[in-house]
């Protein structure tokens, strides 16, 4: 006995979270309003004025449609030339109110119609707001591609579709209670009757509307696999290899069977909605055609008059298709809260502040210093940096060798404030960079990484974005040009800095690996006020001439800066101030080229090694 006691107080409890989940999305209908209000006030104030008159009115039309059909009667039977004339008086009256609710409709398909556009663009702009002001360690997670997938899966849509359906909550409420006062003159049964048909249907859609809003959530790694392949597929950067290792019909088979497996999902949740909608659907049709027999008998019995019985025919069909529509919206916008939950789970994600406000150091000749900075990528078995320590002092060149995985790139991005160590701290000008204002310090530094973006922009733009500040002087553009070796090749290109790039629009002109580096380089230099000019494998696309001759201009050009130079060429490393060697992130070996030959480590070893590659 105490353990059913016990099942039952737990199916209880089970049930009332279940409706508790259920009330809990609908907290998102008001800040749907909000949004939408916010995109554009006029547009939703308009919205609103034609839902009013929407429902309002079709009452009133049924009425009047009764008293047409009273008077043609009367007018037939006394040949009243009052009664003919009362007939065509309330003819016109329903026919003006039939031209204004057409006008309402109209006016709410144009709201809707123009508030979709400007909502669609107003929720992406959030959705990309929110994702500038992430850290880039969630980029580098996939959980995060996930969530911010389903945030713009149909969540541009989903607010006005909340708000749309909240507005015709409202109308069809209107209209239901117009029709039910109207209903009630035959049979308060009649109205139990015409709101009891449609509640099955209701609950089945909405049970459904769950199922299929889980697996939304469940797939997205599979959507995203699906654009991806796309991408693999479409774009003329990965053309090349899929075409040359014949990779075509692989991709293409992984992209159906991801289909293949997304469609048999939905089919089956769709043909058992399909089925469950035509079942129930099937009382609401039995329900109407009983009060349809109990309203003709009436008639027939002289209890109601022809017009009554026209009124309560049209009424109850009316009614109910306006109570269905009611439970249809509500379960609808249950659809909606639960695809509006993710876009908010998006936007509301905690993010880390950014505490500092210092524009200037304590200590403006102390160079930047590492104090035993650590750094762990979560997940991840070993630290990807462990204790590394060194001082760089004003106008000195680092240069920072190690094999692949030992750290270096995972450097620049803590000295960017890309990441935040682990432990120890990193100081500029004598200040730890948590405590300075992010866009003072990133202002302060130019970077060039490995990876660096080609930019389906002109010549110019891609030099340009360097300093947003000076995109579109191009004066700047020459002068970084200069100092990144890149002026001789633009003069060649056929509008110079005003060249297209990329293969993506009209007139593109497409550059070799050397030349990229080259613009890459001298986006690096547009920071002419940077104290600090960090460069990640500037020179690998390059040949020998080339890259010597990017050295010398880059010494020259950074004669006032400190420069951190991450290479694998050690002809271009032997040149720095300082050397630094990493391995599995840790700093095994610091000095001059010279102290690191001497000493005979790793150093000297991986430069004897590349030295003996060009005897």
């Amino acid at each position: 006995m105490r353990r059913q006691t016990t099942r039952w107080r737990r199916s209880l409890r089970e049930r009332w979270q279940s409706v508790q989940n259920f009330l809990d999305i609908y907290r998102y209908c008001g800040r749907a309003i909000q949004l939408v209000w916010m995109t554009n006030w006029r547009l939703t104030l308009a919205l609103a004025a034609a839902t009013l008159v929407a429902g309002l009115l079709p009452g009133a039309i049924a009425y009047f449609g009764k008293l047409i059909v009273d008077a043609v009667i009367e007018a037939a039977e006394t040949g009243s030339i009052a009664a003919r004339n009362q007939a065509l008086t309330y003819l016109g009256l329903e026919a003006i109110l039939v031209v204004v609710l057409a006008g309402a409709r109209q006016g709410l398909n144009l709201c809707t119609s123009l508030l979709r556009v400007l909502l669609g663009q107003s929720v992406n702009l959030l959705i990309l707001q929110k994702a500038q002001t992430l850290p880039l360690v969630y980029f580098e997670d996939s959980e995060f591609y996930d969530k911010m997938s389903r945030a713009r899966r149909e969540a541009s849509s989903r607010p006005l579709s909340m708000v749309s359906r909240t507005f015709g909550l409202i109308q069809n409420t209107l209209s239901l209670l117009a029709y039910g006062g109207l209903l009630l003159q035959f049979s308060g049964w009649a109205v139990v009757i015409l709101m009891g048909a449609t509640v099955p249907a209701f609950i089945a859609e909405t049970r459904f509307a769950g199922r299929a809003f889980r697996l939304f959530r469940w797939r997205s790694p599979e959507t995203r696999q699906q654009n991806y392949l796309e991408v693999l597929l479409g774009r003329e950067d990965y053309a090349k290899e899929v075409k040359l290792f014949q990779l075509g019909p692989m991709l293409l088979r992984r992209y159906q069977d991801i289909f293949n497996r997304v469609y048999h999902e939905d089919r089956d949740l769709t043909v058992r909605r399909g089925f469950w909608s035509y079942g129930l659907g099937l009382l609401s049709t039995a329900a109407f055609y009983g009060a349809y027999c109990w309203i003709v008998l009436a008639a027939i019995a002289r209890r109601i008059s022809l017009g009554d019985l026209t009124m309560y025919l049209t009424v109850f069909r009316q009614g109910q298709n306006a109570f269905s529509s009611i439970l249809t919206s509500i379960g609808g916008m249950y659809e909606d809260g639960l695809y509006l939950s993710n876009l908010y789970e998006f936007l509301e994600q905690t993010v880390p502040q950014q505490m500092g406000y210092a524009r200037s150091g304590i200590s403006p000749d102390d160079g930047l210093r590492f104090e035993q900075v650590s750094f762990h990528y979560p997940e991840a078995e070993r630290p990807a940096l462990a204790d590394v320590s060194f001082h760089l002092k004003p106008g000195k060149k680092l240069a920072i060798v190690g094999e692949n995985g030992s750290g270096k790139t995972t450097l620049i991005k803590l000295l960017t404030r890309l990441y935040t160590p682990t432990k120890g701290r990193i100081l500029l000008d004598g200040r730890d960079l948590a405590e300075w204002d992010i866009d003072v310090l990133r202002e302060r530094i130019g970077v060039i990484f490995q990876d660096f973006v080609r930019y389906q922009f002109k010549v110019g733009e891609n030099i340009g974005v360097g300093d947003v500040h000076y995109l579109e002087q191009e004066d700047q553009w020459a002068i970084a040009a200069k100092k990144g070796t890149a002026t001789p090749f633009i003069e060649t290109l056929p509008n110079g800095f005003q060249t297209q790039l990329g293969k993506w629009f009209r007139g593109g002109q497409e550059l070799s690996g050397g030349q990229w580096q080259k613009v890459a380089l001298s986006r690096a230099f547009m920071r002419s006020n940077a104290d600090l000019l960090v460069l990640d494998e500037p020179t690998s696309a390059m040949d020998a001439e080339a890259e010597a001759k990017i050295f010398d201009q880059f010494r020259a050009a950074t004669e006032n800066q400190m420069a951190i130079l991450i290479s694998h060429r050690f002809s271009t490393v032997r040149r720095a101030d300082e050397i630094m060697v990493l391995s599995r992130g840790k700093a095994i070996e610091y000095g001059t080229h010279e102290e690191l030959m001497a000493h005979g480590g790793r150093y000297a070893q991986l430069f004897q090694m590349q030295a003996a590659g060009y005897q």
